[in-house]
């Protein structure tokens, strides 16, 4: 049975694959697909009203621990080239 995790956004419970694993590299929030970068990790659905709440709730830095404020530009762009390419595949 896939561990389940809690998406940071939307706060539902969902098996790993079908999460986005999110890490923090130098206040820097990064998409992590291959699920294996060290580190705490946030576990987010990857559309962008979970991380529109995330982002709203301020949740990332809870779950990662961090204290600072993070850059999420590159899960923004990560997030957004995802909801793209299922638009195309429907």
């Amino acid at each position: 049975m896939e561990p389940v995790r809690t998406c940071v956004g939307c706060r539902q419970r969902a098996s790993r694959s079908q999460l986005l694993r999110v890490v923090e590299q130098q206040l820097l929030l990064v998409p992590d697909a291959s699920k294996s970068r060290s580190g705490r990790g946030a576990w987010l659905h990857e559309n962008a009203e979970c991380l529109a709440k995330a982002i709203d709730r301020k949740a990332f830095g809870r779950a990662l621990r961090v204290i600072g404020q993070l850059d999420a530009s590159d899960l923004i762009k990560h997030i957004e080239q995802a909801e793209t390419m299922l638009a195309k595949n429907e």
